[in-house]
């Protein structure tokens, strides 16, 4: 049922899968007393090969179940699913506060020295609109080397962080980025965080790495703090669901997120 009390209401962020997870990570220690619901649509990942139609049908299906479960706030944790579907969701949510990922194309053209940024992203993010015109705006005096990841999702979708079949994989996009004299890499997937500790070996220490997950958080945090709907707190604990088995979420949330937790079906 809907809460009464509306600041103590739970926040609700969703992803095409796990990536999600480490927006949900960012956002539970900026707002430590927010208590969060998380919906990962890992029976259509990735998103990234799907419609824009498709992705809106599934945006609009999520967020009417956050409705549902009285969510004071809905963050999109996936690049791809806010390209496609944010603009709809606002209009047909106008007093929600809702969030959604930008690729951080202004901070990465703030941080370069040698002005060449490169974008480790899906296909979906880097043929979209809303990238193209983000990089107008931000990226003037800059050269962008767009890099799309087909595969990566999905390894990391398994648990797959360190194998040699990832390693080799994500080796094979960041050379050309490197050898391009990229000094600033946008993680432009929410999944890619994940692989930082992977990155860092393979790219030298001068070389930023910038992912949105903690812009995300405050930006979320703006919102609610506007509208006086920060929590005080405790938060619950936080619930999860998956449109794909919940036994292979459930065995990836210890790994991603640190800690176990109930996940329930979400239908397809």
């Amino acid at each position: 049922l809907p809460m009464t009390n509306t600041h103590e209401a739970p926040i609700g962020v969703f992803d095409s899968g796990v990536g999600g997870l480490s927006v949900l990570g960012e956002i539970r220690s900026l707002l430590p007393n927010e208590s969060l619901l998380y919906v990962a649509d890992c029976g259509n990942v990735p998103y990234g090969e799907k419609t824009p139609e498709f992705i809106r049908q599934r945006c609009a299906v999520i967020a009417d179940f956050f409705q549902k479960q009285g969510a004071k706030a809905l963050v999109l944790a996936c690049n791809t699913a806010t390209v496609a579907g944010v603009a709809d969701l606002r209009e047909r949510y106008p007093d929600w506060p809702i969030v959604g990922m930008e690729p951080a194309v202004k901070p990465a053209a703030a941080a370069t020295r040698s002005g060449v940024v490169g974008v480790l992203a899906t296909t979906g993010t880097l043929q979209s609109a809303k990238f193209a015109a983000l990089l107008d705006r931000f990226a003037l005096d800059v050269r962008v080397i767009t890099q799309p990841c087909p595969g990566l999702v999905e390894l990391i979708e398994t648990g797959d962080l360190v194998s040699p079949t990832i390693s080799n994989l994500l080796r094979s996009y960041v050379e050309p980025l490197l050898a391009a004299g990229c000094d600033t890499i946008i993680l432009g997937c929410t999944h890619y965080p994940f692989l930082k500790p992977l990155l860092r070996q393979m790219v030298p220490e001068s070389i930023s790495l910038i992912d949105t997950g903690g812009a995300v958080a405050r930006q979320l945090q703006r919102l609610l703090t506007q509208r006086e709907l920060l929590a005080t707190g405790p938060a619950q604990e936080t619930q999860f669901w998956t449109s794909a088995d919940p036994e292979d979420f459930r065995k990836i949330l210890p790994l991603l997120w640190k800690t176990s937790g109930y996940v329930r079906f979400f239908p397809r």
